[in-house]
């Protein structure tokens, strides 16, 4: 693995009506010519440096912005406290709308439940999408997924979270690392001395604590949800190419949703990564770097000679 690299610079940007998400966008040297757009959204509990390495790996041909969901990182909490998967989707159309051109949306976990919803329903915002290890509905009994929704129990759930919370930052982040990476001793020191810092950090925001809880009811309700909207329905419905990035050593995600996914998606190429866990673009930023950039250059390869076609059809 490459050595660490330090995180993005980012800035605050308003989507008005209200609304306000930090976004780290990368700073590397572009090459001639214009770098699509590429936006990345990361999962419950964490934040824009979850992207890090993997725009580091993207950066020379992808202009990569990450943002920070409303409640995380260093984003303020949404108008009316909404954690909503509409809510966090809605903050993430808005942000693409507000840069002016469609984007590969690339999403882990709750962010890739977001992402499907969008390139659902605003597919004039999403040119490709890339699903790593994506939160899509699965009812089949499962430990830590099962441990998550156990903390939104009244008065009992919230109690034994804070509870959780009241533990030190040092044992947090830990376990954090231990059931999200397939082998956690491999995480950089650097990594963990960063996360260390945030999980500090996320200490002093009082909505930190409603933001992983409400974040977490919105995906229980989206698990529970039937109908059109559905994201197993929605996933039916998007058009352009997807790429799916499960891992077998995954704890919150089922490795075997994998298939279902597959057949869901109408345009979609699979990737199973062997001894990974959750958070596969952390653990192996190279390896998934490379499924990426083969995956993108076929679809911007495809647009341009969509457009090239195009441009010759409309000379005199």
């Amino acid at each position: 693995m490459a050595e660490p690299i330090d995180p993005w610079p980012g800035e605050h940007v308003d989507l008005g009506e209200g609304r306000q998400v930090f976004v780290r966008s990368d700073s590397c040297p572009a090459p001639l010519g214009t770098r699509p757009r590429a936006l990345y959204v990361h999962g419950l509990g964490g934040d824009s440096t979850n992207w890090t390495d993997l725009m580091g790996v993207l950066c020379t041909e992808w202009a990569g912005e990450a943002l920070d969901l409303p409640g995380f990182g260093s984003s303020p909490p949404p108008p009316g406290e909404d954690y909503s998967v509409d809510g966090h989707s809605g903050t993430v159309a808005r942000l693409i709308a507000a840069g002016g051109e469609p984007v590969h949306l690339i999403g882990n976990s709750m962010g890739g439940a977001a992402a499907v919803r969008v390139a659902a329903e605003r597919p004039d915002l999403v040119k490709s999408l890339t699903l790593v290890s994506p939160a899509l509905p699965d009812l089949r009994p499962r430990l830590v997924p099962y441990q998550m929704a156990a903390s939104l129990f009244p008065l009992l759930g919230p109690a034994a979270y804070a509870l959780m919370q009241r533990r030190p930052p040092e044992v947090r982040v830990q376990d954090m690392f231990a059931t999200t990476y397939y082998d956690p001793s491999s995480v950089p020191t650097r990594r963990v001395m960063e996360a260390l810092e945030a999980e500090r950090e996320r200490d002093t925001h009082p909505h930190a604590t409603t933001a992983v809880l409400r974040s977490l009811r919105g995906m229980v309700a989206e698990y529970l949800r039937c109908g059109y909207r559905s994201l197993w329905q929605q996933a039916s419905r998007v058009r352009c190419p997807v790429l799916l990035i499960y891992a077998t050593g995954d704890r919150f995600v089922d490795p075997r949703m994998a298939a279902r996914a597959a057949r869901a998606f109408p345009r979609s190429r699979l990737v199973l990564m062997p001894e990974t866990g959750h958070v596969a673009m952390m653990e192996y930023p190279e390896r998934v770097g490379r499924e990426v950039r083969t995956f993108l250059r076929s679809v911007d390869s495809r647009g341009s000679a969509r457009s090239r076609g195009e441009q010759e059809a409309a000379a005199p």
